[in-house]
């Protein structure tokens, strides 16, 4: 039987979110690589200050054990996005050592034309991040071989980094692969395939402007000679020497893809997706298997479970050639699981519901309610420096203000996504734009307005919302 006491003061709710934003704030300004404690900062902030949450319940008469039964609440609702999480790793491990990963990047590679270069870096970095799941390995891979032959090209290196972002970005939304994929829906309480579909109807339009807008860049530009090729076709045969590169390896992405739109439940789609990829292993890759271990069975198991490397001399290629399997996961799943157990403390004290209802009275208007949900993704994003918490923070606050106002979940996972994910690259110290910035050597500041799908992405959710487009209420079952 549940406890009842008085509600929370919205003062007092409000306390461990301004120490939450307060700690990462100050480790982002006095701590260069953001490890004030390490590695887990992050986590151990938020562990912290649900602490401080689940102490300021105590001093309003709630039961620890009541806030305690919150938290494992909240722990257990995304035992099946961390199942997932898992598997995504263990499929990013495998598909790399089979030569799956490898392929797409040589092939893509290899699709390198000045008259069409921005739209077709656009394109490859869509495919690549699509099947990958992942901005950092697009950005990691032919993100690097194309700025470095767009600067040949005598093109900005900003603009080919934009169009690099636009493209990773847009596979890191869309790709059920992807963490943030995943991750948004768990927070929301929506269906994967459901929140893949629904984001459709904002990021395809928004996919089309900017193809279009860098097609007429290509068309008003003047196109230097090919120059020196010698970093792109070092690359193609650094891979073609290293790997049996074959179009048969594409029959196991298009599998995975091909049981998504099924809709086959993702755990077994990605299962799919890794056993076959054992198999091309065998079938194809037995001296990078030779290369890792001297027994394929240990090297298999590494590529899936931990971390793998193969040996290269070709510095550039170095992170295609690393892999951190199911144990790359790891770091974001602790994350999720402590922002959930930030969520919980907050949930059981009566915060979020306090606070919650506080935005849903100041946002009277359904616009309202996106404009603040839009507008906390990019404040988490700035303050907070993590493209994860700028969706588990703002996903646990909001949720219960859409069911009040008869929104489907979907709106909000959405709306986190179109947000949360992909503003976390425009921004400098956030962790993802000092990636892509380390990675690419290109500053924000120089890819910024040429990342078109990233910064236009919230405008049209923003949009859609004022105009009342494709929002679906709880009662209505029909996009």
């Amino acid at each position: 039987m549940e406890i009842t006491h008085s509600e929370i003061s919205l003062r007092k709710s409000i306390i461990p979110i301004v120490l939450l934003i307060s700690l990462l704030f100050y480790n982002i300004i006095f701590f260069e690589n953001n490890d004030w404690l390490g590695d887990y900062t992050y986590h151990y902030i938020l562990v912290f200050t649900s602490t401080v949450a689940t102490g300021i319940g105590v001093s309003e008469k709630i039961k620890i054990s009541f806030v305690t039964k919150k938290i494992f609440s909240s722990i257990k609702s995304i035992s099946t996005p961390i199942i997932i999480l898992l598997l995504v790793g263990a499929l990013a491990g495998s598909w790399k050592v089979s030569g799956i990963i490898p392929a797409m990047v040589y092939y893509g590679l290899n699709l390198v034309d000045p008259a069409v270069f921005l739209p077709l870096t656009l394109v490859v970095s869509t495919l690549v991040s699509l099947t990958t799941g992942s901005s950092y390995t697009t950005s990691a891979t032919v993100g690097i071989a194309l700025v470095a032959v767009g600067v040949a090209f005598n093109i900005p290196s900003g603009m080919t980094a934009g169009a690099v972002i636009s493209g990773a970005y847009f596979g890191d939304k869309m790709s059920p692969l992807s963490d943030t994929t995943n991750l948004a829906p768990a927070m929301a309480g929506t269906d994967l395939y459901a929140h893949i579909k629904y984001m459709t109807y904002t990021t395809f339009p928004t996919y089309a402007i900017t193809l279009v807008v860098f097609i007429i860049l290509s068309f008003n530009m003047e196109i230097g000679s090919a120059g020196e090729m010698r970093d792109i076709r070092s690359l193609s045969e650094t891979i073609l020497e290293d790997f049996h590169i074959s179009p048969l390896l594409f029959l196991i992405p298009a599998l995975v893809i091909i049981l998504a739109f099924l809709k086959v439940r993702p755990v077994i789609a990605l299962s799919f997706g890794i056993f076959g990829a054992i198999i091309c292993s065998i079938i194809f890759q037995n001296n990078i298997l030779d290369s890792i271990d001297p027994s394929k069975s240990t090297s298999i198991l590494l590529s899936i479970f931990t971390d793998t490397s193969i040996p290269t001399e070709n510095e550039r290629i170095i992170r295609l050639y690393n892999s951190g399997g199911m144990k790359g996961m790891l770091w974001t799943i602790y994350l999720t699981i402590s922002a959930m157990i930030f969520g919980g403390s907050m949930d059981g004290i009566g915060a979020l519901k306090k606070i919650t209802n506080y935005l849903l009275n100041m946002a009277e208007s359904t616009f309202g309610l996106f404009a603040s949900t839009a507008a906390s993704c990019l404040g988490v994003n700035i303050v907070a420096s993590d493209q994860y918490l700028a969706i588990v923070i703002p996903g646990k606050m909001f949720k219960d203000a859409f069911e009040e106002k008869n929104l489907s979940a979907v709106n909000l996972s959405r709306t986190l996504e179109d947000t949360g994910t992909v503003t976390s690259a425009l921004i400098p110290w956030n962790t993802c734009g000092a990636y892509h910035h380390g990675v690419l050597g290109v500053s924000v500041a120089d890819y910024f307005i040429y990342a078109i799908f990233n910064w236009l992405s919230p405008l049209t959710t923003l949009i859609y919302a004022y105009l009342m487009i494709k929002i679906k209420m709880i009662s209505n079952h029909k996009f």
